[in-house]
């Protein structure tokens, strides 16, 4: 639990979570480790989870109405995707691969981190701002040339 521990500390929609807080996110993650080319999660698949880059790099890809499958960013150590399941339990927007051999994500599941948003108002309210910030990024960064 140390590791995953470390890796909230450091990554940016977490920031704001006093240790307490800290130990109860790491207390709902479960590590996954992956290979180059393995699907964590494919593009329109249902999002009941989000992750958190432990060690190594994914791919997010994005489909278009054609059927073209296009690379849109790739993402490393303490970078967080698939969050906006958590807030919307929608369909996953993109596809998500692992870039490197061993990498390694924590997923926290999203009736688990509703349940423990429920009981530490104070960690809904933290995460639910740092998402809502980190997606405004996001969109407002968006690269529209596929």
């Amino acid at each position: 639990m140390d590791e995953i521990k470390k890796i909230l500390k450091y990554a940016s929609l977490f920031r704001g979570l006093n240790e307490t807080q800290l130990t109860r996110v790491a207390e709902i993650a479960q590590s996954e480790q992956y290979n180059v080319k393995d699907m964590i999660f494919s593009q329109d698949s249902p999002g009941d989870k989000m992750y958190i880059i432990g060690n190594g790099q994914v791919e997010v890809r994005v489909q278009d109405t054609s059927g073209q499958s296009h690379s849109a960013i790739f993402l490393g150590q303490g970078q967080v995707f698939g969050e906006m399941a958590l807030l919307d339990q929608g369909n996953r927007s993109a596809s998500v691969i692992a870039a490197q051999n061993n990498t390694v994500v924590y997923s926290i599941p999203g009736a688990a981190f509703t349940a423990l948003c429920q009981q530490d108002t104070g960690i809904g309210y933290v995460m639910m701002r740092n998402i809502a910030l980190d997606l405004s990024f996001k969109i407002r960064h968006q690269n529209y040339d596929i």
